[in-house]
């Protein structure tokens, strides 16, 4: 079982209630089992962090990155994340939100290669 920061829950409610549009997009693809029968989770709270989607039976994560990501603060907080996942034994799988929009296929085939 995975550590579960309770303090997150309210604004991990928040998110899932006003997803950004890149992430509504791949929800459609990836909800309800629709990928390879495996049971996806939005906006999960993994530690002190919360995590856009997570496969649990594939130890999966995946993240939509908007324009704040790619800042000099915002790469190094992804960097501290992704190795604290790791140390998990998480993947994670990014994906720009300009993907998203572009090439929502290639974003679904590369989830799927993984899975």
């Amino acid at each position: 079982m995975l550590y579960y920061n309770k303090k997150l829950r309210a604004y991990s409610q928040r998110l899932r209630k006003n997803m950004t549009d890149a992430e509504q997009r791949l929800w459609s693809y990836i909800r309800s089992r629709q990928l390879k029968s495996r049971l996806f989770y939005r906006q999960r709270i993994i530690g002190s962090y919360i995590v856009d989607f997570y496969c649990p039976a594939a130890n999966l994560i995946i993240e939509i990155d908007g324009g704040q990501h790619y800042s000099i603060s915002g790469i190094r907080k992804d960097e501290n994340r992704d190795a604290y996942l790791k140390l998990l034994n998480l993947t994670v799988l990014r994906f720009s939100d300009h993907e998203v929009f572009i090439n929502i296929k290639g974003v679904v085939e590369k989830i799927e290669e993984y899975l």
